[in-house]
Order: structure tokens, then sequence, then C-alpha cells
């Protein structure tokens, strides 16, 4: 009752798109499903046909993934576009099965003897008061708005938080000619000093020029605050205003639209739904698949490639892509020559893409006050549970995030813990006094995104209309 093929990859994105083309040329049979409407993942979003496609708006990086794209289009890889995969399966014969529904259309399933799950990374949750008013978003959201749509915010613009990609958008607004007031950078000052042993690796790596003229360009057109603390987004019907704390003042601004981020973190429920171990990177602030050098995973067969193995970009995410597409083939041919050449290449670039992390990866790591918020916070935004019901919850013995779902609910939404699941970790590991690591994640479970009764069976009648 399911289609079969080699290689499954889960994510079109630039490590997706690279693995299904080194595994297509060397002869296995490749399906690629992605829940976007085309390829690019998020960072080359719309980057091939979008509004803003060739622009110098969106910056040098944006047009990169033209190339990408068109050679990935070009590939002998089967391409499902608007396809959510909602389950996964291991065989008795160690094939997995793959559940999808592609648009509102049946359900189908693809036996595959390898998969490769490259989804990427989603933004770190920054649950602070206000941030369930209309009016606030993520920045993440607010490129997708505008790769996709070129749609930007009406009204005052304030963005806040800290990490690349908040000054890149601030960047790209500018150069729209659309005004921010202001740029709330929350980045600790304890965390330069931290990441001052590390400034001069990042010095030697490519981005250390491409932030520092971005910083310069972001100061040049908007006015940023340093060391921000307390924030808060204030309105009853919606924002109309965010107060904060900078150099020793308390401040307010006018707003009618508020941008947070605090950096992104892997997107992990799919490899852990399939029971993919995971440990906590405390450096990163975050739980990570265990791999070997190939990508595989604790899961025999289940490579991990790109942000969803831990944050490394998208040069990073291509390079393990194309890494992990020879650990399928070494996997699924033993027998076949290695392409030595050309893995070393792959390694050698991966090297070079990651040189510099350490130092974004100390200056831009969020503080425990910045992770676990105030009683009064919706944590939960499905939910709508609150910081201080999860620390009741630990009073009550809750001693993990499963325990506090159970009390609380937390984590019962549509969105499987993808908004609340880290701030429920910290909150229990800061309540308890154990590490993150020690608490763990929620419990996920498949299906992982939401499917109907009758798209599955759907699949079923197309395949046995008599039945």
């Amino acid at each position: 009752m399911s289609d079969a093929c080699d290689l499954l990859i889960v994510g079109a994105g630039p490590a997706g798109m690279r693995a299904a083309m080194e595994a297509a040329e060397r002869g296995l049979s490749v399906v690629v499903a992605d829940e976007g409407q085309g390829p690019g993942g998020q960072i080359y979003r719309s980057a091939e046909s979008g509004p803003l496609a060739g622009s110098a708006v969106m910056g040098k990086d944006y047009a990169q993934g033209h190339g990408l794209i068109a050679a990935f289009e070009a590939c002998g890889a089967t391409k499902l576009f608007g396809a959510t995969v909602f389950m996964i399966e291991r065989q008795e014969d160690d094939a997995f099965l793959v559940g999808l529904v592609v648009g509102t259309g049946p359900a189908r399933f693809f036996t595959t003897q390898a998969l490769i799950i490259a989804t990427g990374a989603h933004e770190r949750p920054m649950p602070i008061a206000g941030w369930t008013l209309p009016g606030v978003m993520t920045a993440g959201a607010a490129q997708t708005m505008l790769k996709a749509s070129a749609i930007v915010p009406e009204g005052r613009i304030v963005m806040a938080g800290m990490g690349p990609l908040l000054y890149l958008l601030a960047a790209q607004y500018a150069r729209l000619g659309v005004k921010v007031e202001a740029l709330l950078d929350t980045t600790p000052w304890d965390n330069w000093w931290s990441a001052l042993p590390h400034f001069g690796g990042f010095l030697m790596s490519r981005y250390a020029w491409k932030g520092l003229g971005l910083l310069a360009e972001v100061q040049r057109s908007t006015q940023v605050y340093r060391g921000v603390s307390d924030l808060r987004a204030e309105g009853r019907d919606r924002i109309n205003a965010v107060r904060f704390r900078s150099g020793g003042r308390e401040r307010s601004i006018g707003a009618n639209t508020l941008l947070l981020h605090q950096g992104v973190a892997p997107q992990i429920n799919l490899p852990m739904a399939v029971g993919a171990r995971h440990v906590w990177n405390d450096a990163r602030r975050a739980f990570e698949p265990i791999r070997d050098g190939f990508g595989e995973c604790s899961v025999s067969g289940l490579f991990i490639a790109g942000d969803t193995g831990g944050i490394g970009g998208a040069e990073a995410a291509e390079a393990e892509g194309a890494i992990a597409a020879f650990g399928v083939l070494r996997r699924l041919e033993p027998g076949r020559s290695a392409d030595d050449a050309a893995l070393g290449a792959w390694r050698e670039r991966l090297r070079s893409a990651f040189a510099g992390r350490r130092f974004l990866d100390a200056l831009y790591r969020p503080s425990e006050a910045q992770l676990s918020p105030s009683d009064d916070v919706i944590v939960c935004r499905c939910e709508e549970v609150t910081a201080g019901e999860i620390r009741e919850a630990v009073q009550r013995g809750a001693v993990g995030p499963n325990q506090a779902k159970t009390f609380t609910r937390a984590g019962m939404g549509p969105c499987q813990a993808r908004m609340c699941g880290l701030t429920t970790t910290m909150v229990i590991a800061q309540a308890t006094g154990l590490s993150p690591d020690a608490v763990g994640h929620m419990r996920l479970r498949m299906p992982v995104k939401p499917v109907t009764v009758a798209q599955m069976a759907g699949h079923f009648i197309e395949r046995q209309p008599d039945a």
C-alpha cells in the first residue's frame, strides 16, 4: 500500500537540496518532501521567483540560493511541495514507512531504505509579558512575509532580541526605506567577556566583516539600545508600546508592531518522535541529536543534516547534506567504491563554514533570566499556560516536562511543544536545580503534524476503491 524509494529526504533547504543532488547523481531513487510551495527552505525562500528575487535588498547570501535551487530542480529526484510529513515508523525489515499529505489531498505512504531529516531550525521562543498581543510577532515570520510577498508591517515597528537575523532584517527594511523606530538588543553584557576568547577565530572567518558591516549599516538607520532587559509589550486589544530598561533607565517606545527574536534552535520534533537520542548543548542552550561523522543518529539508517542537528548556517547545512548523502550511499551500497575526493572536499567546506561559530554561540547565548520568564508570562500559547503554573506543577511533584504536561496541558496544543518545549524545560530546571539535560524534553509522538481521518482514509480508498 506504499510507494518505494531508496532515500526519502524531509526538507528542501540547503541541506536537503544538496543531499538530493548528490544521491540522485549517484543512482539512488530519491523523494524530497517539503512543506513550502517551492525549494529553498527558510533561508532561500522564494529566492528564485519571489518578488525580491535578484534585488539588492535581500543581500548577496540570499542571491546565492538561486543557483542551488536551479541545480536542485534539474536533478532527478521526485519533489513533493506543500507536503507535510506526519509520521515515520520503523518496519521489521529496518526500512522506514513515511506518511505525508500534500495540501488537502489524501495521505501518501512511502517505504524507504534510508531517511535524511533536514527540516532546519525554528526561532527560539521569547516569552515576555504581552507577547500574545496582536501586533507582536517573530522577526522570522516578518522576514518570511518579506521574502514571499514583499510585505512589511504598517505603523511604528520596533525590533527586540538578539542574534544576526534581527540585524539582517533591520538592514533589509532600511534598504526598502521602511523605518524601524528602534532595535532593542537584549544581548547580555557578560556575553562579550565569554565570547572574547573566540574573537580571534571569528576575525579569521567569513562572518567577521560581513557581520561588522551589517552592524554599522543598522546603526546608521536605526536607534539601537544595547543591554536591554525587563522587556514588555503593552496594550489592551493590541500592542501600543514597548517598555524596557537600558542604560540604567526605564524607557517606553510607542509601537504598532513588535518583532521578537532570540536566535534559533534545531527543529527536533520529527527526529525526537522517531526515537533519535538527543542531548542538551549548554553552549547553544538547545537539545541536539547525537550524530556520527556522516550525520547518522542513534536510529540506524536515519541521518540528520543541517540546522536540525545544530545551528551552523546555510553553507554548513549544504555541506552536511552532501556528507549525509555519502553516508546513505555507504550504507545502502557497502561494496561501492568511495568518492573520497568529493567527500573530503565537502568536509573541508563544512570545517570552513563552522569557523567563527564559537564566538557567535557565546555572544548570543541567552541568559537564565531570558529563558525562564516571570510567573505571569504565558509560556504555552496553545493552552494559555503561564510560567507560574509550570512552577506550581513542580511544587506538586512534576519532575519533568511530561509530568508538567499532565498537570497543566502545556505542550498539548497544535504546535506540539514547538513554542513552549524549551522554555518549559528551562523553567523546570531552574525550579528543581537540575540540569536541562536531566529534566529532558517533552515526549513527542506521531503524528507530529495534524492529519484528518478523511486524509488517512483517502489513501486506502484510492488504492482499494471497491473496499
